[in-house]
């Protein structure tokens, strides 16, 4: 026996699309990350060391 796939209302199809269409617009074409990752203090980086802040 056929399972039926359940149909998304349109009126939430068009909500996710005016979503991505508004984020598109804010941020540009593109991946853009949602969150950063915490960066380690014992990654080497020339610009924290040479920038003369204690800042990590």
């Amino acid at each position: 026996m056929k399972t039926q796939k359940k149909k998304i209302p349109l009126e939430i199809l068009a909500a996710r699309r005016a979503n991505r269409e508004i984020e598109r617009l804010l941020l540009g074409d593109g991946f853009h990350a949602r969150t950063r990752v915490r960066r380690s203090k014992k990654v080497y980086s020339r610009k924290i060391k040479g920038s003369g802040t204690n800042d990590i």
